[in-house]
């Protein structure tokens, strides 16, 4: 696995942009559920529900992926 200027490898690295970005997101899009809930838009505030499952299920990937790369760079596998 290529290392980039971080020392984390690229994929690596990139997966903890993503889910980063995607637990973020998910922070955000609760104002915003709130927001369209207090504004009387439920059909809007169920579209942000859905979009931040979406994000949770996003993050959730990622932690997997990370979690069997950091056992294979542990173990020397690939």
């Amino acid at each position: 696995m290529a290392t980039g200027e971080t020392g984390f490898g690229d994929v690596m690295f990139d997966l903890i942009s993503v889910q980063y970005h995607s637990l973020k997101a998910g922070h955000d899009y609760g104002q915003y559920v709130r927001d369209a809930e207090n504004g009387g838009y439920s059909d809007v505030a169920d579209f942000f529900k859905q979009v931040m499952e979406e994000d949770s299920r996003r993050a959730a990937k990622c932690h997997e992926f990370l979690e069997k790369l950091t056992h294979q760079e542990d173990t020397g596998k690939s």
